[in-house]
């Protein structure tokens, strides 16, 4: 695999030269200051990829080309955006990018309720409470029948750590949950969101997921003449929030959209983190299934509890089995080679990464996209890579 790392661009506290120095050879990132729905011109593409080159990097996966609500509520000035994103799949293509990487979330990008949670060890995680949620959603925001949305267990506990917030704690929860998380498409007010959310709750999952293909079946085309692979990113979480719709939350969801427009440029980026927070969510199968529409890979780990809580935990610990999920991935790649299916590398970076050493407390690190926490992951990972691939050198050797 592609050792790989997210770079957020010039202003990033982590800069090129460190990504270097932690051993990826790719970059993965977009042009954050291109708003959301705006075509990206060759020019600026080309001025990000220089900077890239000249670190000695390559710019491996964009992630992402923001898709505008309209295009998935397939209203107002939707069509526009859709030529825009067609023109910016053009262009990307002329720049010899190959990969995109996209989500259909609606009006929340990944969600945590706690960026800062403290482990054990005394590093931070990133932590999603249900419980914290609940009392978000139903006492604070005050969504019109939110409470429908949870069991009473749930319930009981929010209201009881709803009473026992500071007002200070309700805010910081408000800003984790709703202010802008990086890869997001921006922030809300909470009169904003709850526009936002009845907006789509009133779509329904089956018309938004009707909205997803049929924006597939119109960019699909164009990334097929353009040289480029779309590989859409799961539901993070990948379960209602809000009362929303969530379209690529599990296997069954994949197989959906992939059999709504078979083609290779159609895919998949597997997120180990987002799928292995459903337990009914078998990795390793997952990557024989879609093999080859796998063309990105996001390594990160779980730890799930029974409420639906879970905490990011070490990428080689938790819930998920990482050394199997490695070593099906590789499998994968071998099969790719033995096929002759071009460049058989998928490209990979590990996702998150617990905040470390001297970097807590500092107020310039996007949440989970620390320096030592992801370099900690990304050493972890390509020993697990190394190991297996010792070893399947010796068996082939020794037969």
């Amino acid at each position: 695999m592609q050792e790989t790392w997210r770079w957020y661009g010039p202003n990033d506290s982590v800069s090129l030269t460190n990504i270097l120095q932690a051993g990826a050879s790719g970059v993965v990132t977009s042009l954050h200051h291109v708003p959301t729905g705006d075509v990206w011109s060759l020019d600026e593409i080309l001025k990000r990829k220089a900077c890239i080159e000249a670190a000695g990097l390559e710019w491996t996966v964009i992630e992402s080309i923001p898709l505008h609500n309209d295009i998935k509520t397939r209203s107002k000035d939707y069509e526009r955006y859709i030529e825009n994103y067609k023109q910016s799949l053009i262009n990307v293509g002329k720049a010899g990018l190959k990969t995109v990487c996209y989500n259909f979330m609606p009006v929340v990008d990944w969600t945590r309720t706690n960026l800062l949670y403290d482990l054990p060890n005394k590093s931070k995680a990133l932590r999603f409470e249900m419980s914290d949620f609940a009392a978000y959603d139903v006492y604070y925001l005050q969504r019109e029948n939110a409470d429908k949305d949870y069991p009473a267990a749930i319930l009981s506990k929010a209201k009881q750590r709803f009473d026992n917030m500071s007002e200070l704690e309700k805010e910081l929860l408000e800003k984790n949950i709703i202010a802008g998380l990086p890869g997001g498409e921006g922030s809300y007010d909470r009169q904003g969101i709850l526009e936002a959310i009845t907006e789509f709750i009133q779509l329904g999952t089956e018309k938004f997921r009707a909205n997803l293909f049929e924006f597939l079946r119109e960019i699909i085309p164009v990334a097929e003449e353009a040289g480029v692979n779309m590989c859409i990113h799961p539901d993070d979480p990948p379960f209602t929030l809000f009362g929303l719709p969530r379209v690529v939350s599990t296997a069954s969801d994949v197989r959906a959209l992939l059999d709504a427009v078979p083609s290779v440029a159609n895919g998949l980026t597997l997120c180990a983190g987002s799928f292995g927070v459903r337990a009914d969510n078998n990795l390793v199968e997952m990557v024989k299934e879609f093999g080859d529409k796998i063309h990105f890979v996001h390594l990160r780990n779980v730890t799930r509890e029974a409420d639906g809580s879970f905490c990011e935990s070490e990428h080689l610990d938790g819930d998920n089995d990482m050394v199997g999920l490695i070593q099906a991935l590789l499998a994968e790649e071998q099969q790719r080679k033995a096929l002759g299916k071009g460049d058989s590398n998928i490209a990979m970076r590990p996702d998150h990464g617990h905040l470390l050493g001297d970097e807590i407390g500092k107020t310039n690190i996007n949440p989970g996209y620390s320096f030592g926490g992801r370099m900690k992951g990304l050493a972890e990972i390509r020993g697990v890579i190394h190991a297996i691939d010792s070893l399947h050198n010796r068996c082939a050797v020794n037969s």
